[in-house]
Parts: structure tokens; C-alpha cells; sequence
């Protein structure tokens, strides 16, 4: 028995997401047919591994279906609403990842990316892309000092021992760093938008 007027597959993001929160098994899976391709994307941009990836596309899944009823359209679309959660999954996943050195000649190849990613062209955040403007105006030896304490979680030691540096100096250029990105980002976090 047909339950709608029109193919399941022409249904709004927003009925679809109401649809899985219902449990019904029709309206799940063209959920899942609609969004897998975008959530997997994220998942392997932010994770650069297809088989965390996978996992964590299922798990974006199963936290949809578990809280669809608090979904709200005026936050952002269902694809934002959904893109969000893979992007806080697969980093969370990175994040538990032992972190591995990284050699200071490869990190001028990591900074080089850092405008332009494909977790940039999946998600479309502009508060992602104003910071990767923000980092790559930095001076070199700051957006390195930067990016070697706040992604790859070292230490202002182990900042000064990479770089060959004094400890005060890698501390000096981690706290200028940050100042830098606090002024240029303050207008966003202070709500003010270019309208």
C-alpha cells in the first residue's frame, strides 16, 4: 500500500529526517540513499581513511536517527545538520588516533593546504574557511608554532625541540599567533555579520 502522493525519493530533506525519526524502514533508506555520498566525503576528508570513513558515516546514521526529533531548520539545513555531525565524529576519531610526529619540513606541505581542502568544498563552513585565512596570513615560523601546538597537539617544548628553538620563543610565537587569530576572527564570535 502506497503511503504517499508522490515517490519517497521527492520528499523534502526536512519529511525524510521526520520520516526516519518514526522508524519507518522506506523513509530510512532513502535517507540514507540521499546523504551517504556527502557523509562519507566529510568523513574521509576530515579522517583521510575510507575505512574510519565508513564507520563513521554509519555512526552519523545512527546519531540522525537518534536525535531527529531535535532537529531544527532554523539552525541550518538537514545536509549542514548532518555534514556537522560526521565532521564532529570524524574529528573526535582523529583526535583519539595516537598522534604521530611530524617531521617540521612536512608541516611547510601541511600549512601549504591549509586554504583550500577537501573538507572545505564538502562542508562550504565559512567559519572553517575564516580561519584557514586567518592561519595562512600568519607569518611562517607563527602559523607553524600554531599549527604544531593547536592540530597536532604539542607541546610549547616540543614546539621549541622541533624547531630548534628557545622554549620562550615557541611560546611567544604560539601566544602571538593566537592573539592574531582572536582579533581577526572577533567579529564572527561577537555575532556581527556583513549584511
Amino acid at each position: 500500500m502506497q503511503r504517499f502522493r508522490f515517490p519517497v525519493g521527492r520528499l523534502p530533506d526536512e519529511a525524510l529526517l521526520s520520516g526516519l525519526a518514526t522508524g519507518d524502514p522506506e523513509l530510512a533508506v532513502t535517507f540514507v540513499r540521499r546523504f551517504q555520498h556527502t557523509v562519507f566525503g566529510v568523513a574521509v576528508a576530515v579522517t583521510g581513511d575510507p575505512q574510519l570513513a565508513e564507520d563513521i558515516a554509519q555512526q552519523t546514521f545512527e546519531r540522525a536517527w537518534r536525535h531527529a526529533q531535535i532537529y531544527d531548520p532554523r539552525r541550518g539545513s538537514v545536509t549542514t545538520w548532518l555534514t556537522t555531525i560526521a565532521r564532529n565524529l570524524a574529528i573526535d576519531a582523529v583526535r583519539s588516533r595516537r598522534p604521530e610526529p611530524v617531521a617540521p619540513e612536512d608541516l611547510d606541505a601541511v600549512l601549504g593546504v591549509v586554504g583550500r581542502t577537501p573538507e572545505q568544498h564538502a562542508l562550504a563552513d565559512e567559519a572553517s574557511t575564516r580561519l584557514r585565512a586567518a592561519v595562512a596570513r600568519l607569518p611562517r615560523e607563527q602559523a607553524r608554532a600554531l599549527v604544531m601546538a593547536g592540530i597536532y597537539g604539542m607541546t610549547a617544548q616540543e614546539v621549541a625541540d622541533w624547531e630548534a628553538i628557545p622554549l620562550g620563543t615557541a611560546k611567544t610565537r604560539i601566544r602571538t599567533a593566537m592573539g592574531k587569530l582572536r582579533t581577526a576572527l572577533a567579529p564572527s564570535e561577537r555575532g556581527g555579520h556583513d549584511c
